[in-house]
């Protein structure tokens, strides 16, 4: 299997930003990671190597960047502002230089898929709900969709506009709406087990469904608790059977 580390300084979050890919051809794959955890998270966890098969055989190519959430949400020791303004320096990061950096990979027609599990979850639907017009779709695993839960309580706009939970419900931009509803891949898993959270998935659902976006609701069993074994399941299963 093809790999490559690339890295680049950063204009959005002025730092050295590295970027793990691995392939040669097919849609683009881009894995947020969970918590604050790095580039290299899923590869320790051997969660590409789960879909290994789908990348040796073209079907996808694969981009994993380092979350900057021990600098925002994960810093206990940061004032809940700061965390919002450096967050969305990570958004401006992903929508004005990683969207560029997979098409200058791949092709400006290429579709970038946006997948993460755990706090990796929000980031990807939050991604895809706010440029549906660079994000083609998403896979969210294990996911919470409100960003009050890593917030203590606290809300501004810029919570507010990167919470889904909070922001979708009541969104009205027809043009945007409609980009979602095309035809786009939008997967919410999860398990039933141990620090899962199903009742999070069926919300987001619910928002999507009452706005008319199609999707996939998929919540697997109680043997499925919140950890490495069930992405390891669930990612190769969805690019198996749905891409």
């Amino acid at each position: 299997m093809h790999r490559e580390l690339r890295s680049w300084f950063s204009p959005s979050l002025q730092k050295e930003m590295p970027v793990a890919v691995y392939g040669h051809y097919g849609f683009a794959l881009l894995l947020i990671p969970t918590a604050a955890a790095d580039y290299l998270e899923y590869e320790r966890f051997q969660l590409i190597d789960s879909i290994r098969p789908h990348i040796e055989s073209g079907k996808v190519k694969v981009f994993s960047v380092d979350s900057i959430n021990n600098e925002s949400w994960m810093n206990k020791s940061m004032d809940p502002r700061h965390k919002a303004i450096r967050h969305q320096q990570w958004n401006d990061y992903i929508y004005n230089e990683v969207v560029p950096f997979i098409r200058t990979m791949t092709s400006h027609e290429t579709p970038i898929v946006v997948s993460g599990a755990s706090f990796g979850a929000l980031h990807s639907a939050n991604l895809f709900f706010k440029r549906p017009d660079l994000i083609h779709g998403f896979i969210a695993m294990s996911g919470v969709y409100h960003l009050t839960e890593y917030t203590d309580g606290y809300l501004d706009d810029d919570v507010y506009f990167n919470s889904p939970g909070h922001y979708l419900p009541n969104l009205h931009d027809h043009h945007v709406l409609e980009q979602m509803r095309s035809n786009r891949p939008i997967h919410i898993l999860s398990g039933s087990g141990a620090y899962e959270d199903p009742h999070a998935a069926r919300g987001l659902a619910g928002v999507l469904y009452n706005k008319g976006i199609w999707y996939e609701l998929d919540i697997w069993g109680s043997d499925k608790t919140h950890d490495w074994p069930t992405w390891r399941e669930m990612l190769p299963h969805y690019l198996e059977t749905r891409f």
